[in-house]
């Protein structure tokens, strides 16, 4: 439903910067596919799909968080095929190369054709797919696993709502101002899947109680990560942060199909 704080929020919450995509997963030693995909209500998004460095452990979709581009998350792409995960990887409707405008169900939509190109591709196991959200990127895939349970779910530096979010971040907004987009906190109680969360106690954007509340509401089977000193942004830049990713998805996905030839 439409809020009239809604044109305000939407500036404060996406903010894609600079729209030039200036790093690809190539400079950091990943090879990588552009794409592009349609969504339900035609537009068009940029998106890249990364190959596992070997046999695939397991199949991620990403979503980044509400600042800048694919080409900022070239590093954590290429960390992550390293450790053995195909990887598609989209912006948003209003970031980088992608048409339209930014708006909470137009993400969600966006996440959608992110989600069946994926499926769509060769050799992709639909039982040993993993979302990854970050920050932003939590609330979308929190959506998108309520209505197609993945696998497993990973969510990075996420928020319980947006209006908790955004009075956080903004102190000086009145919260009943703020709509309750992005609803994560209730969401993440229909899980059907299994969950690892990653948060930062020093995060200075979404202070780590987030992360602690979203894994006490959130079912079993379910993982907590603290990073000590982990801010918004740097949690990658943590030593064996992409085999953690990895040995806890080897723990939850199910056994590789057998197939015959």
């Amino acid at each position: 439903m439409w809020h009239p704080a809604d044109p305000i929020l939407n500036a404060l919450t996406y903010q894609p910067g600079d729209r030039r995509v200036v790093a690809t997963p190539e400079m950091f030693g990943a090879s990588y596919e552009d794409l592009s995909l349609t969504t339900s209500d035609g537009e068009t998004l940029n998106a890249w799909f990364v190959p596992a460095n070997g046999e695939p452990l397991g199949h991620m979709l990403f979503a980044h968080g509400n600042g800048g581009n694919l080409g900022d998350r070239s590093p954590m792409l290429a960390m992550l095929a390293a450790v053995g995960f195909d990887v598609l990887a989209f912006d948003y409707r209003g970031y980088g190369r992608s048409t339209g405008r930014t708006s909470e169900q137009g993400t969600y939509r966006d996440v959608r054709a992110a989600r069946e190109a994926l499926l769509a591709r060769p050799g992709v196991d639909p039982n040993r797919v993993v979302y990854l959200g970050k920050s932003l990127g939590g609330g979308v895939m929190l959506e998108l696993a309520t209505a197609f349970p993945p696998a497993a779910l990973l969510l990075m530096s996420t928020f319980t709502g947006l209006r908790d979010a955004a009075v956080a971040v903004y102190p000086f907004l009145p919260k009943a101002f703020v709509p309750n987009a992005y609803p994560n906190s209730q969401r993440i109680k229909r899980l059907r899947c299994p969950v690892l969360i990653m948060h930062g106690d020093r995060d200075e954007l979404l202070p780590v109680r987030m992360g602690r509340e979203l894994f006490a509401a959130a079912p079993e089977p379910k993982q907590l990560v603290i990073y000590p000193g982990g801010m918004h942004n740097d949690l990658i830049g943590f030593p064996g942060w992409a085999e953690t990713v990895a040995t806890w998805a080897a723990g939850v996905l199910p056994p590789k199909r057998l197939t015959s030839g």
